[in-house]
C-alpha cells in the first residue's frame, strides 16, 4: 500500500490539533486567531516534544494562499462608497494614528540597533491595529452598539486599506527603490492601477454575473468567486504587485455586487481554512529561544503599543471632532496588533528584507497585547476621570470643545470645493481609462495590424481605431459638470468666476487635446504644428458628436447601475429605503414599510374592495413578497399574510392605516374545544332527505358544514363519493365535521 504524500500528513496534523486547541480557546473565551498561533506552535519543529510538521515549504504556499483569500474576504466587506460617506474625521484620526505609531515603531528599532528595513517593516506591524480582536472585544463586552465603537472600526477599516497600501510601498522600499522619485512613481503606479481595475472590473465583472444569474447555484458561485479572485492575484503579480492586492481588489469590486452576500456565504467556509493554515504557520515560526532572547525589546515593543496607542489614538480622535473621553475610549480600544502585522512580516520574510527574529517577536507581542486588550477598553473611563480631574479646568474645556467646533465655510466656497473635487475625480479616472486603452491598443492591436496590411496603413488605421475608442472618455473629461447645477450658479452669481471656470474648460479641452496628439504623433510624423491642428478638428468632432455623447452618457450610466446594483437590491428586497424618500421629506409625506399580520381581515381582499386610499389617504407604492416586489400595485392586486407593504403618506395619515392594519385582525376564537373534527357512520333510510338526491344537491356541506369522505360498500376500503352520486336506500356513508354539525346532520 502507497504511503500518504507528506503534505497530506501535515494538514492532517495542523488540522487535528489546531482543532482541539480553538476548541479550547473558544470555551475560554478567547479569539481563535490566538488559539491557531498556539496550534502552530505546538506543531513547530521548535517543540520536540510533539509531532512536527515535516514539509514546512508546502505548508508555506498554502500559507500565502491563505493571505489571498482572508485579504478577498476583506474586500467582499468594503465597499468605497462607504469610505466616501464617512467624511473626512475617519480620514484625519486614522492617518495621525498611523503616521505617528510608524514613526515610534522605527525610532524603537532603532534604539535597540536594528537594522534600517527592520525598523521600517516593525514600523508598520505596530501601526496596524487588529479588526478581528477588536470586534471580538466588543462583542464580548457589549459595546458593539455603543457610538465610540463604530468610529473605531470605521478607522480600522481606513487602517486596513493604508495596510495595503503600505504592503506595495514597502515591497517598492525593499526592492531598492528608495529614493523620492521611485517613491512617487510607485504611489502613481499604485493610483492608475487601482483605479483603472476597479472601474473597469465594475463596468465589466456585474454585466457577467447578471447575465449568468440564472445559471449559477452555490457551487458555481464559488468557483467564479474564486476564480475571478486568483485570475486578479496573477494579474497583479504581473504588474508588480502582490497577489493578496490583487485578491482585495476584486473581492472590493464584488463587493458591489448584488451576489456580494451570496458570494460571503459561499467563500467563507474556504476563507476560514486556508487562513486557519496561515495563522498556523505564523505559530510554526515561533521560536522560544528567540522569544527568551529578545524578552527586553518584546515588553518595550508591548509599552510601546499599550502607550503610544493611548496617547497617539486619543489624538487622532481628538483631531477628528470626538470628545475627550469618546476619543480615549477609541484610542485604548486599538491597543493591539494582529493579522495584518502577520502578514505585513509574512511579507518581508519572503522578499528576506527582515531578519528571522523579528517574525517570533512581533507574534509574541501580538498575543500579549492581545490578551490586555478588554483590560485596556475597561481602563479607557477611569483614566479619562483621572485626568479630568487633575487637568487645568481650561484644558478639559478646550479638548472637549474642539470636538464641537465647525469649520464654517461660505456656500460659494462649498460649491468651488465640489464642483473642483468632482472635476478632478473625472478627469483622473477618464484619463486613466484613455491611457490604458492607448497602452492596449499599441501593444497589441498594433503589431497585428502591421502583420496584415503595409505600415503606413497599419498606423493610420490603428491610430483611428484608438481615438475612436478613446473618444467617448475624451468627451466626458471637456465637457462633464459643464451644465451641472453648482457650475451655473457659481457662473450666474459672480462674474469673477466666470474666468476661473472657464479656465476649467481650457485644462481639460487641453488634456484631451494631449492624449489625440500623442497618438497621432506615434502613427505619423507630421510636423507639430499639423499635429495640434489635427487634434483640434478631432476635439471638435468629439464634442459635437450627438453619437459619442450618447455613447458616452450610456457607458456612464450603465457604470454607475452597475456601482449602485447592491443598493438598488436592498431597496428591491425591502431592506432600504427608495432613495426618492428624501425628496417626499420635503413634502412632509415619507415612506413607511408594514407587515400584514396573519390574522389580518384584509387578506384575501384586494386593494380595490380595501379601498385603503379613500380611508386613510395614503398610497401603497410597492408590495414585498417572498423576496419579489410588485411596484405599483393596482386595484386587483391580493393581499396575503406576511405582505410587507410600502406606504406613502403623511406622519397622521401612516399612523392611522398602522393602527388600523393592527386592530382589523380575526376575533380570537373562545370556543376552541367545539372545533373538534370528529368522524360519524350514517345510513341513508328511506324516510332521508337525502334519498334519491346526489351529492351536490344534499347540501350536506353547504347546508350542514360537513363532509363526505366516503361510501362503505363492504370492501376493505372506502369508495370515493362522486359530486354526482345519486344516494340510495341502505347507503353507508362516512362524514366528517364539528360535533353540533354532525347532531344536525344525523337528527335527520
Amino acid at each position: 500500500m502507497s504511503e500518504l504524500a507528506p503534505l497530506v500528513t501535515d494538514l492532517a496534523l495542523i488540522l487535528v490539533v489546531a482543532g482541539v486547541v480553538t476548541i479550547v480557546f473558544k470555551k475560554l473565551k478567547q479569539p481563535l486567531v490566538l488559539g491557531y498561533i498556539v496550534a502552530g506552535f505546538l506543531v513547530s519543529p521548535h517543540m520536540p516534544l510533539t509531532m512536527s510538521v515535516t514539509d514546512s515549504a508546502d505548508i508555506e504556499i498554502w500559507a500565502n494562499i491563505g493571505v489571498m483569500f482572508t485579504l478577498f474576504s476583506l474586500g467582499l466587506d468594503f465597499s468605497f462608497k462607504k469610505i466616501f460617506k464617512m467624511g473626512a474625521a475617519p480620514f484625519i484620526a486614522t492617518i495621525t494614528i498611523v503616521f505617528c505609531m510608524m514613526t515610534t515603531g522605527i525610532l524603537v528599532g532603532h534604539l535597540f540597533g536594528w537594522t534600517k528595513m527592520n525598523c521600517i517593516f516593525l514600523g508598520g506591524m505596530l501601526a496596524m491595529s487588529s479588526t478581528t480582536i477588536i470586534y471580538k472585544a466588543f462583542d464580548d463586552l457589549a459595546l458593539r452598539q455603543q457610538n465610540f465603537a463604530g468610529l473605531v472600526m470605521g478607522v480600522l477599516i481606513l487602517e486596513d486599506i493604508l495596510a495595503i497600501v503600505l504592503m506595495v510601498m514597502l515591497a517598492a522600499i525593499s526592492g531598492g527603490g528608495a529614493g523620492s522619485g521611485e517613491m512617487l512613481a510607485s504611489v502613481l503606479k499604485l493610483v492608475f492601477f487601482l483605479v483603472l481595475w476597479f472601474v473597469v472590473g465594475i463596468f465589466i465583472i456585474p454585466l457577467f454575473l447578471r447575465s449568468t444569474r440564472r445559471l449559477t447555484n452555490a457551487e458555481t458561485l464559488l468557483i467564479v468567486s474564486l476564480g475571478l479572485c486568483c485570475l486578479m492575484a496573477v494579474v497583479s503579480t504581473k504588474a508588480g504587485f502582490s497577489s493578496a492586492f490583487g485578491a482585495f481588489v476584486m473581492g472590493s469590486i464584488l463587493a458591489e455586487t448584488v451576489e456580494a452576500e451570496k458570494i460571503i456565504k459561499v467563500v467563507e467556509p474556504v476563507k476560514n481554512l486556508f487562513g486557519a493554515i496561515f495563522f498556523v504557520s505564523v505559530g510554526m515560526l515561533v521560536d522560544p529561544n528567540v522569544i527568551v532572547e529578545y524578552a527586553v525589546p518584546i515588553m518595550v515593543l508591548v509599552a510601546t503599543i499599550l502607550l503610544g496607542q493611548a496617547i497617539f489614538g486619543t489624538m487622532g480622535f481628538l483631531f477628528s471632532g470626538q470628545s475627550l473621553k469618546s476619543a480615549m475610549r477609541c484610542g485604548f480600544s486599538m491597543a493591539q496588533i494582529g493579522e495584518f502585522s502577520f502578514i505585513i512580516a509574512t511579507l518581508g520574510c519572503d522578499l528576506k528584507v527582515i531578519e528571522n527574529f523579528l517574525y517570533p517577536v512581533v507574534v509574541a507581542v501580538s498575543v500579549i497585547t492581545t490578551f490586555l486588550t478588554p483590560y485596556m477598553i475597561k481602563a479607557a473611563v477611569p483614566c479619562h476621570d483621572f485626568l479630568e480631574k487633575r487637568l487645568p479646568r481650561s484644558w478639559v474645556k478646550w479638548l472637549n470643545h474642539l470636538a464641537m467646533s465647525q469649520n464654517t465655510t461660505k456656500v460659494e466656497d462649498r460649491k468651488w470645493r465640489r464642483l473642483l473635487l468632482e472635476l478632478g475625480g473625472y478627469t483622473l479616472v477618464y484619463s486613466i481609462l484613455s491611457a490604458a486603452t492607448i497602452a492596449v491598443m499599441f501593444t497589441f492591436m498594433l503589431p497585428f495590424m502591421k502583420r496584415l496590411m503595409p505600415l503606413s496603413w497599419a498606423n493610420i488605421l490603428c491610430g483611428l481605431l484608438t481615438i475612436g475608442t478613446i473618444s467617448p472618455f475624451l468627451r466626458a473629461i471637456m465637457v462633464k459638470k459643464n451644465h451641472s447645477e453648482e457650475f451655473k450658479a457659481l457662473w450666474t452669481e459672480n462674474r469673477l468666476n466666470r474666468l476661473p471656470l472657464v479656465f476649467t474648460i481650457v485644462v481639460r479641452i487641453a488634456i484631451a487635446l494631449a492624449f489625440v496628439f500623442f497618438v497621432c504623433n506615434k502613427v505619423t510624423h507630421f510636423s507639430h504644428a499639423v499635429l495640434i491642428c489635427l487634434g483640434l478638428v478631432f476635439i471638435v468632432i468629439i464634442v459635437m458628436s450627438r453619437w459619442l455623447k450618447h455613447r458616452s452618457i450610456t457607458l456612464e450610466r450603465t457604470f454607475v447601475k452597475n456601482l449602485r446594483s447592491r443598493d438598488i437590491e436592498a431597496q428591491v428586497r425591502g431592506k432600504r429605503k427608495p432613495l426618492f424618500e428624501g425628496k417626499l421629506l420635503d413634502r412632509d409625506i415619507h415612506i413607511s414599510d408594514f407587515e400584514v399580520p396573519a390574522g389580518s381581515l384584509w387578506s384575501g381582499k384586494t386593494l380595490k374592495e380595501l379601498e385603503l386610499g379613500k380611508k386613510y389617504g395614503i398610497h401603497v407604492s410597492s408590495i414585498l413578497r417572498a423576496g419579489r416586489r410588485l411596484n405599483i400595485p393596482d386595484g386587483d392586486s391580493i393581499i396575503f399574510p406576511a405582505d410587507k407593504l410600502q406606504v406613502i403618506g403623511s406622519d397622521e395619515q401612516l399612523a392611522t392605516f398602522g393602527k388600523a392594519l393592527e386592530q382589523e385582525l380575526f376575533s380570537e376564537d373562545y370556543d376552541l374545544e367545539k372545533r373538534e373534527m370528529k368522524l360519524k357512520r350514517m345510513v341513508i333510510s328511506g324516510n332521508c332527505p337525502f334519498f334519491g338526491k346526489t351529492l351536490e344537491q344534499s347540501g350536506i356541506r353547504q347546508i350542514y358544514n360537513c363532509m363526505v369522505v366516503g361510501l362503505e360498500e363492504g370492501k376493505e376500503n372506502l369508495s370515493t363519493v362522486k359530486a354526482s352520486y345519486k344516494f340510495d336506500k341502505g347507503d353507508i356513508i362516512w362524514v366528517v365535521g364539528e360535533e353540533e354539525d354532525l347532531e344536525r346532520l344525523l337528527a335527520l
